[in-house]
């Protein structure tokens, strides 16, 4: 009996100590995380989702997705009616100054809110050449109380990124006057049809400015510069003050997913202002690509390069990219595929109507009616009755993915397309 009784406490503690062991390897792998994935560790954010029908992960809680699409879809509508009456700045050269002071270091937002800016710029920026394809954008940061230009204007996205991403130091305090004179500096260069536009991303609570800032507002304003804020931390009144001087508009984030929902909006081009909207009449020259073989002096760089490129149809120099300005002649070069991808920002999708209460199929009474696009069922799920939408012309039910997708990427109703093309074919027979 007392040897069973020796063995037995043997057995325990071997036990007890491989739970122990167990334990401390956990401590351990938790010390080696960083605090931003042990935060994740602890939400455990991957339970979550579930699979979809079509093998797809999907988050279980939709209800912010919704919100993000309701509200989108109402400034949407909100600026339809005067549509028509507003002209659309569809070349618009603009700033995007990013605050990189200490502040952009706080890890309110994860890992912090410098990644999470970086993250959402390039997003923006390629956002932006997609939806303005005739436009340029410049890269400026703010640190240390000085503005840094790091890119010139331009109009491929590739090199704007690049040299983004190569900044990732955060220090010292943030100066918006400095940025704003710099900017103003660079933008009153361009040609007077240009729309001159400053987005910032302001991460700090205050600005250290050498001189009165106010100021430089007004000389925003005489040049006709619209400045916008999409702040990170607070609201801030100077920064309110500047887009209200400017024409602009000032929101600040709540977490990372609104922070790019608010960047994205700007990507859009907006409506002109009254003063500034001239009408003007603009010579633009649609060069064609040079051979790959060919060896030529680049008027971007300045230096020899091997095939591609662009021959400026007046004065024959060669550029890198398009669209851009000849450093010879000044001539507006585009390629055609540029004046067709702004076509619909004249003359965009009517906002669809909100749908109540879902009609029944008229062949198949239990059956409810299909999303016209996507083909999923739009029938209520329980007792809560999902929102849906219908074209005004064709009458065809949309989901709100679908609703989103028409009016932001495809441009084009399904629904009335599909009834042109039935004419058409009906006429040919």
């Amino acid at each position: 009996m007392a040897a069973k009784n020796g063995d037995e406490k043997r057995i325990r503690r071997d036990g007890a100590g491989g739970d122990e062991d167990e334990e401390e390897e956990e401590e351990n792998e938790e010390v080696m995380m960083e605090a931003w994935e042990r935060a994740y560790a602890d939400e455990r954010s991957w339970e979550s989702l579930q699979e979809d029908e079509s093998g797809l992960l999907r988050p279980l809680d939709t209800a912010s997705i919704l919100h993000a699409h309701y509200r989108r879809r109402l400034l949407r509508r909100a600026s339809a009616p005067a549509s028509s009456r507003i002209q659309k700045g569809l070349i618009r050269y603009l700033y995007l100054v990013i605050d990189l002071s200490r502040a952009a270091s706080e890890t309110d937002y994860r890992p912090s809110r410098m990644a999470v800016v970086l993250k959402g710029a390039e997003t923006f920026i390629r956002e932006f050449f997609d939806q303005n394809p005739l436009s340029h954008i410049g890269l400026v940061i703010i640190k240390d109380g000085v503005a840094q230009r790091l890119t010139d204007l331009g109009g491929t996205p590739d090199s704007q990124i690049k040299a983004l991403m190569a900044k990732r130091e955060c220090s010292g305090d943030a100066s918006l006057q400095n940025a704003l004179e710099l900017v103003c500096d660079y933008l009153g260069q361009v040609p007077s049809y240009g729309h001159r536009e400053v987005l910032i991303l302001y991460s700090s609570l205050n600005t250290c400015d050498p001189r009165d800032i106010m100021e430089t507002i007004e000389k925003c304003k005489k040049d006709k510069i619209r400045c916008s804020v999409v702040g990170l931390s607070a609201e801030i009144y100077i920064c309110k003050y500047i887009c209200e001087e400017t024409g602009g508009s000032y929101t600040v984030a709540l977490d990372e997913s609104h922070f790019k929902e608010l960047l994205l909006e700007h990507a859009p081009p907006p409506a002109a202002i009254a003063e500034y909207a001239a009408a003007n009449l603009i010579k633009m020259g649609f060069p064609q690509r040079g051979a790959d073989g060919v060896i030529a002096i680049c008027s971007c760089h300045k230096e020899a390069k091997v095939g591609g490129g662009y021959t400026c149809p007046r004065c024959k120099a060669r550029v890198c990219e398009l669209p851009t300005e000849c450093r010879l002649c000044g001539l507006t070069l585009v390629s055609s595929p540029h004046l067709a991808r702004s076509y619909h920002h004249l003359f965009p999708v009517t906002p669809f109507n909100e749908v109540t209460s879902m009609p029944l199929n008229k062949t198949l009474r239990k059956t409810p009616q299909a999303c016209f696009g996507c083909q999923q069922s739009l029938g209520n799920q329980g007792s809560n009755s999902v929102l849906y939408v219908s074209c005004g012309k064709c009458n065809q039910l949309f989901c709100l993915d679908c609703d989103i997708y028409i009016h932001e990427s495809l441009h084009n109703c399904p629904g009335c397309e599909s009834q042109r093309e039935s004419r058409s074919y009906d006429a040919k027979a």
